[in-house]
């Protein structure tokens, strides 16, 4: 159950590289008392942390603080739990299609992490854990093309629409699987307060108390200022990381609108778990898209892929879904499947969500230069969900520990932007 202290409100996709073949528990209004701390000793009774962010990021990172039973962990959120981007993602994990570029490492633990946090909070009941097969399909736009190949028995029967030319596996059950995001981001937080106490503030972040070179705790917004002192601050922010000039003097971070749909079929019984990676033209001359299909086990169909940049609004009830890329999505799932045409479906979600994306579309994940103890990790853009759990048990160790052993974290440190900025200044 997460304990829930009510203060104040809070101020996919890019397209995913392939293998180069080819509810909330109880709340309460009632504020907890600030915890002494930040002074560089450790604080009575462990580590105090405050995380902000509640969203896959800060969910992870306040989970493996609490399980090293060494921190006591508050996460600061504005809205409620998996409200914006952890809360509308597709939930697809990768192994190995990170392999070759500096995310490789951290993709691989956190697949592996992602199987043992399924095994431990028994997630495919709780959040839809399953491993799938996923196939890369070119559709074509009009099932009367003479361009369409014929029925291949590679695809699912489900997966009727014209294709181009028959499908390639590019994952199988043992290196593609998925979560459905909201229900993993919550279940996490739930069992990191249920069984170790970490408390969830429903309040927005005003800034970072920084006394000496050090952060000491963050206060909030609204009801007489609230001050929560802390001996380690993280900022799990997403796109809204820009918003703290700790971040925004160093680093930029943008947003990617990306728009997506959930339909649930009449017949949901008749699609298969493969996720599917498309290729689609959706008239001659119009530019190419790669949509994305992920059936859940819930019965439900998750389609994505119409993306662009956009600036981050502070509410995020406020992203919403635009009516031509909906629209297209509608199109696409029509064409993928006869169980997937209008009329065949109802719709549970048009929506849109904000990626945070970097300048060197990396992550950034560890301590913030000339300001001690106050760490960021923003930066996922699609492979969030993914990278959560190693980001955050890689974090946990770098707070506690003072090095992390989950994933190398030095290709994501913030100091490279410092770097950056004292070679322009020469």
């Amino acid at each position: 159950m997460l304990r829930v202290s009510s203060t104040a409100r809070w101020p996919s996709v890019l397209h995913r590289s392939r293998p180069s073949i080819i509810a909330m528990a109880s709340v309460s209004s009632a504020p907890s008392a600030a915890i002494a701390g930040g002074s560089g000793v450790e604080s009575p009774g462990g580590t105090r942390v405050v995380v902000c962010g509640g969203g896959v990021i800060g969910a992870c990172t306040a989970y493996f603080l609490a399980t090293k039973g060494t921190a006591r962990v508050t996460v600061v959120e504005k809205c409620a739990v998996a409200c914006a981007a952890s809360g509308k993602a597709g939930g697809f994990l990768a192994l190995d299609w990170c392999d070759g570029s500096p995310l490789g490492g951290l993709a691989r633990a956190s697949f592996h992490l992602h199987r043992s946090l399924a095994a431990a909070l028994d997630g495919p009941t709780n959040y839809g854990y399953r491993p799938l097969d996923t196939l890369s399909l070119s559709l074509l736009p009009d099932a009367s093309s003479a361009a369409a190949a014929p029925p291949s028995p590679a695809l699912p029967p489900w997966v009727d629409g014209p294709a181009a030319r028959p499908p390639r596996t590019i994952g199988t059950t043992d290196s593609t699987a998925q979560v459905h995001p909201q229900l993993f981001t919550r279940t996490l937080l739930s069992a990191a307060a249920a069984e170790h106490g970490v408390e969830v503030v429903i309040g927005e972040l005003d800034r970072v108390e920084v006394e000496d070179g050090r952060a000491v705790g963050v206060a909030l917004k609204g009801g007489g200022g609230r001050f929560i002192q802390a001996d380690a601050v993280v900022l799990a922010l997403g796109p809204w990381s820009n918003r703290s000039p700790i971040v925004s003097s160093l680093f930029n971070v943008s947003s990617l609108k990306a728009h997506s749909i959930v339909l649930r079929p009449k017949s949901p019984d008749a699609i298969t778990p493969h996720a599917l990676f498309l290729t689609y033209q959706p008239a001659a001359g119009a530019k190419t898209l790669d949509p994305e299909v992920y059936p859940r086990p819930t019965g439900e169909v998750y389609i994505c892929g119409m993306s662009k940049e956009a600036e981050v609004p502070d509410d995020p009830e406020e992203i919403v879904g635009e009516r031509e890329s909906i629209a297209m999505l509608h199109k696409i799932a029509g064409t993928v499947s006869r169980h997937l045409k209008e009329g065949e479906v109802d719709v549970v979600a048009e929506q849109a969500c904000c990626l945070p994306c970097t300048d060197d579309g990396l992550p950034v994940i560890g301590e913030i230069p000339e300001v001690k103890r106050c760490y960021i990790a923003t930066g996922h853009s699609c492979w969030g969900i993914l990278n959560g759990p190693a980001t955050g048990a890689s974090l946990a160790e770098l707070i506690l520990e003072g090095h992390s052993t989950t994933a190398d974290l030095k290709p994501f440190s913030p100091s490279r932007f410092l770097r950056r900025r004292t070679s322009l200044w020469q």
